[in-house]
C-alpha cells in the first residue's frame, strides 16, 4: 500500500471574517446548543407520551438522532475553525467525517422518504393506514434505514482509504466533503467517483422521486375533498414534513449541481451552511410549533415533578 505525502489536512473555514469571527462563533455555537436541545426534547416528548406513539412521531425521533449526529459532526468542529481561521486536522480525522457526513445524509434521505409514504398512506388510503404503517413496518423501515447508513460510511471508508494522497491539502471549505477531499488524491478516482454517482442515484435521487410522486398523489387527493376544512386538514397533515423535505433537497441539491470554482465557493458554503446547521436547528420547529399533540405532551411535560 503507497505511504499517503500528505497526513495533515487545512481547513480554510471562513477567510477574511477577521473581528466577526466570535461573534459567528458565539452564533454557531448557540445553534448547536439549540439543535441538542430541540432534538432531545422531541426524543424524550416522545418517548413519554402515549399520544405521540403514532408511526409518524417515531420517524421523527429517528430524524431527531440524525440530525443531532450530523451536528455534532459539522459544527464543534466549525467552532473552532471560525475562532482560529481555519484549522489543521489529520487526514484520518477528515476521513472519519466525510464517512460519518456521508452515512447520515444517505439515511436522512431515505428516512425522509419513509416518512413521505406514511404521509401517503394517511392521506390516500385512510382506512388501511393501520394495517399497512404498523409497528412491524416502522421495525424494517427503521432498521433499513440505519443499515443502510452504516453500509455507506463501510463503502466511503474502504474506498477512500484506497487512494493515495500526495496533492495539496488545503481543502477550501469547513469540512470535508466528498469532492474536496477526493481532490487532493493523486489516484486514479475513476472508481470512486463511479462509486458514488451510483449511490447518489439510489440513495438520494431515487428516494426524491419518490418523495415528489407521493406528494403529487397527496395533492391530487386533497384536491377532490370537497369541503375547505377537509382539505386545509389533509394538507395540514403533511405540511411539516413537506417544508422540511423542500429545506433539505432544496439546499443539498443546490451545493451539489451548481459549479464550485472561483467565487462561488462561497455560495456553496453558504448553502451547506444550510444543510448541515439551518436544518438541523429548524426541524424540531417544523415539527412542533403548531402541532397539538406535542403541545399537549410538552404541557404534561413541564407538570412531571423535578
Amino acid at each position: 500500500m503507497l505511504t499517503n505525502n500528505i497526513t495533515t489536512i487545512q481547513l480554510l473555514g471562513f477567510p477574511g471574517l477577521h473581528n466577526f469571527k466570535f461573534l459567528f462563533s458565539s452564533l454557531l455555537l448557540l445553534c448547536y446548543c439549540l439543535i441538542l436541545f430541540g432534538n432531545t426534547l422531541i426524543i424524550t416528548l416522545v418517548s413519554i407520551s402515549k399520544n405521540l406513539q403514532s408511526p409518524m412521531y417515531i420517524f421523527l425521533t429517528q430524524l431527531s438522532i440524525l440530525d443531532i449526529l450530523l451536528a455534532t459532526d459539522i459544527l464543534p468542529n466549525m467552532i473552532h475553525i471560525a475562532i482560529h481561521d481555519g484549522e489543521s486536522i489529520s487526514l484520518t480525522f477528515c476521513i472519519i467525517q466525510f464517512c460519518l457526513f456521508s452515512s447520515i445524509e444517505c439515511s436522512e434521505c431515505l428516512l425522509l422518504t419513509v416518512m413521505s409514504y406514511d404521509r401517503y398512506v394517511a392521506i390516500c388510503n385512510p382506512l388501511h393506514y393501520h394495517s399497512v404503517v404498523n409497528h412491524l413496518f416502522c421495525l424494517i423501515s427503521i432498521v433499513s434505514t440505519w443499515t443502510i447508513g452504516n453500509v455507506i460510511l463501510l463503502l466511503n471508508a474502504v474506498s477512500i482509504c484506497r487512494l493515495h494522497f500526495c496533492k495539496s491539502n488545503f481543502i477550501d471549505h469547513f469540512f470535508c466533503d466528498f469532492a474536496p477531499l477526493v481532490g487532493l488524491s493523486c489516484s486514479n478516482t475513476f472508481v470512486i467517483r463511479m462509486q458514488t454517482l451510483i449511490l447518489c442515484f439510489f440513495i438520494v435521487a431515487c428516494p426524491f422521486i419518490i418523495i415528489v410522486i407521493s406528494y403529487l398523489c397527496i395533492i391530487f387527493t386533497i384536491l377532490q375533498i370537497k369541503s375547505a376544512h377537509g382539505r386545509q386538514k389533509a394538507f395540514f397533515t403533511c405540511s411539516s414534513h413537506l417544508t422540511a423535505v423542500s429545506i433539505f433537497y432544496g439546499t443539498l441539491i443546490s451545493v451539489y449541481v451548481i459549479p464550485t470554482d472561483g467565487q462561488l465557493v462561497i455560495l456553496s458554503k453558504m448553502l451547506s451552511l444550510l444543510y448541515t446547521v439551518v436544518t438541523p436547528l429548524l426541524n424540531p420547529a417544523i415539527y412542533t410549533i403548531r402541532n397539538k399533540d406535542f403541545k399537549k405532551a410538552f404541557e404534561k411535560f413541564k407538570m412531571l415533578p423535578v
